[in-house]
């Protein structure tokens, strides 16, 4: 039965990115092999060999959290200090943290493959060739965001100045268009 009205027509909806789409495929293939090879080596060793490794990985990943945890408290305790006595904070060995942390989350995850994941990431170079990709990947999609996205703020709202110091502030273009309005009067 028709009304003569026309049927609404919404907006297509975006086509769903790679990662969103392979992402649950992948993560059940992993959880997938992990189940597998923890009855391989249940098989092997036995039950109570598996149940000390996921206990010990458990164990040894908050230890390396802890730790972590400790010293990017310190490094920022540092350099609040620093900049309340007036000195330019200097970049000292606060990278690490990040691939530190992530390597003690996979190895608190029972499982023998996130535990060698996460021992590889405990591993110096491995941190600082993470660190170093991360930071240029994150640069990178700063530099490419389109105007009004988050990214685009955080373009803006950090500045550097030549002596390296970051200022917080916004950018105005002098290219934009002005508003060519009336003007309020100068007496109020």
């Amino acid at each position: 039965m028709t009304t003569g009205a026309t049927t609404p027509t919404y907006p297509a909806r975006p086509r769903r990115s790679r990662l969103r789409t392979f992402l649950p495929l992948g993560v059940a293939a992993w959880l997938v092999l992990e189940i597998w090879l923890l009855t391989v080596v249940a098989g092997v060793a036995g039950g109570g060999t598996v149940f000390l490794l996921i206990v010990a990985g458990f164990v040894l990943g908050a230890v390396v959290i802890k730790r972590a945890g400790r010293r990017a408290f310190r490094n920022l305790s540092e350099t609040l200090q620093q900049q309340q006595s007036g000195v330019a904070p200097t970049d000292g060995p606060s990278s690490g943290n990040g691939p530190m942390m992530l390597g003690g989350l996979l190895l608190m995850l029972p499982g023998l493959i996130s535990d060698a994941l996460g021992l590889l990431l405990l591993i110096p170079p491995v941190q600082k060739a993470l660190s170093a990709y991360t930071e240029r990947a994150v640069e990178r999609r700063v530099r490419e965001a389109a105007p009004g996205t988050l990214g685009d703020a955080f373009q803006q709202a950090r500045m550097q100045r030549p002596d390296g110091r970051v200022v917080q502030g916004e950018v105005i273009r002098d290219d934009a268009p002005r508003n060519p309005g009336p003007h309020p009067p100068l007496n109020g």
